[in-house]
């Protein structure tokens, strides 16, 4: 099948490639193949993925491994953007794999350690090297002391409360209010009672030196785990809501009733785009990422057939929203992954994630040395965990179900909120702070009052303002 698309297409680059049999006899050229040029190797490599993917999706377990084998010999933790990813997606879909021999998956990670240290480092290393939180918190912060400007009692809901440096940035500006500073409350959410207790520390100490009256309110859950009432949100205090990537997590708990998987559909979608990865002619992912609409292929517009937004589905989503609404916050920010990863299709999702993450890959590559251990330690233990979950999870298991903006706009009209249009002067101070990074990749752009930030044109992340609609 895979030669009898290729046969057709006499220019590409991959044609010689696509025509190989994927035969253990091909050990042969494996050293042929690491002197290929970087051009490619890079458009070879997606299209071992794609295929080793079908593969996976049709259990093809045999034909798989010598796919995963020939990528081996081409993908690197520590190469150019195209290995570097393709050694995470690899290792993703070998953990697909073995999930299917649950206990020899459980032998295997038996030994596994995740510390909160790592953790906590590893996300403090995004927020170092990359705009993105930086933008939102700036855009965030701004929108809160509009809202609030007169108030006396102010209450900030924090449900991710991981890095201060947001908070310490309120506390200044606050401070500063010709009024005089309010009354703060901040209640931070997060699963690890340290993270919580250095945040406590952090913003007392900044609180007490310009003496800004405030208290600080841990609660030590996740978000998928939330006792509301532990929020303590008291008459007479202004509220506002400060969610930064933790609504996807929610999504979970309604995929039994989203799999609803078409054999059919899914032989269509996966050969469709093994056909397009055969004709690709750019000279770099770059061109790659810039070009994906102009050729055709717009990764999520909208994605109905594969993820659509299920309102009879998203049980937790929806009484999540409708409890936040039940506070009545006079302000609500909402920053998530600007992608759409939760189809139930694995094709679909490694598709997507592929674009997604490239362009991530893609900002590191234009500003960080290859051989910087701060960018494998993120590369490893943030995104690499983040694809694998993406593609070897299933059910409740699969946290990382980022979606577009429309998806959330839908879910936050429907749960009773209305969009506040981020202000002008918010939108100018993060563009400023943006122009600031030596890399002019990133980009911003207005989208119906909310903010998308961007890798050259591929939208990353999003950030929206909602206030209760009565």
């Amino acid at each position: 099948m895979l030669q009898e698309e290729s046969s057709s297409v006499t220019s590409s680059p991959l044609q010689v490639f696509s025509m190989m049999s994927l035969s253990p006899g091909l050990g042969s050229t494996y050293r042929w193949l690491r002197e290929l040029k970087s051009e490619e190797r890079g458009l070879y490599l997606i299209h071992l993925l794609l295929t080793c993917a079908n593969h996976v999706a049709a259990g093809s377990l045999e034909n798989a491994n010598i796919a995963l084998e020939q990528i081996s010999h081409l993908a690197s933790p520590d190469g150019d953007t195209m290995q570097r990813i393709s050694a995470y997606f690899t290792e993703a879909l070998a953990d697909r794999i073995l999930k299917a021999w649950p206990g020899l998956h459980k032998a295997l990670n038996s030994t596994r350690m995740s510390l909160v240290s790592e953790e906590i480092l590893v996300r403090k290393l995004f927020f170092e090297m990359f705009p993105f939180l930086k933008v939102a918190f700036v855009l965030t912060n701004q929108a809160i002391i509009e809202a609030m400007e007169g108030e006396k009692m102010v209450h900030i809901i924090d449900l991710n409360a991981a890095e201060p440096a947001q908070w310490v940035a309120l506390i200044q500006a606050l401070s500063a209010r010709p009024e005089g500073p309010p009354h703060l409350r901040i209640t931070g959410i997060h699963q690890q009672k340290e993270v919580l207790d250095q945040m406590a520390h952090r913003l007392t100490e900044e609180a007490e030196k310009l003496d800004l009256p405030f208290q600080f309110n841990p609660v030590v859950s996740k978000v998928e785990n939330l006792d509301i009432e532990k929020l303590r949100v008291k008459t007479g205090e202004a509220l506002a809501i400060c969610s930064v990537l933790q609504l996807h997590l929610l999504l979970a708990s309604d995929d039994e009733l989203q799999r609803t998987r078409s054999p059919l559909a899914s032989r269509s979608f996966n050969g469709i785009h093994l056909q397009r990865a055969l004709q690709m002619n750019e000279s770099t992912l770059g061109e790659l990422l810039e070009r994906d609409t102009a050729n055709g292929y717009s990764p999520s517009p909208d994605s109905t057939s594969s993820s659509p937004l299920s309102l009879t589905a998203s049980v937790s989503i929806d009484s999540f929203l409708n409890s936040l609404w039940g506070l009545s916050p006079k302000l609500m920010v909402v920053t998530e992954q600007d992608s759409n990863h939760n189809g139930s299709n694995l094709m679909e999702r490694l598709l997507e994630s592929l674009y997604s993450y490239a362009a991530l890959f893609d900002c590191l590559e234009s500003t960080v040395s290859r051989t910087s251990l701060e960018r494998m330690k993120v590369e490893k233990m943030l995104f690499g965990e983040e694809i694998k979950n993406i593609i070897a999870s299933e059910g409740a298991e699969r946290k990382e179900r980022h979606e577009k903006l429309e998806k959330w706009i839908q879910r936050l009209d429907l749960a009773g909120f209305g969009n506040v249009p981020l202000s002008y002067y918010g939108m100018l101070q993060a563009r400023r702070l943006l122009q600031g990074y030596s890399c002019d990749g990133y980009k911003m752009k207005e989208d119906n009052g909310c903010m998308v930030i961007c890798w050259q044109d591929r939208p990353l992340f999003s950030v929206s303002a909602w206030r209760c609609r009565k």
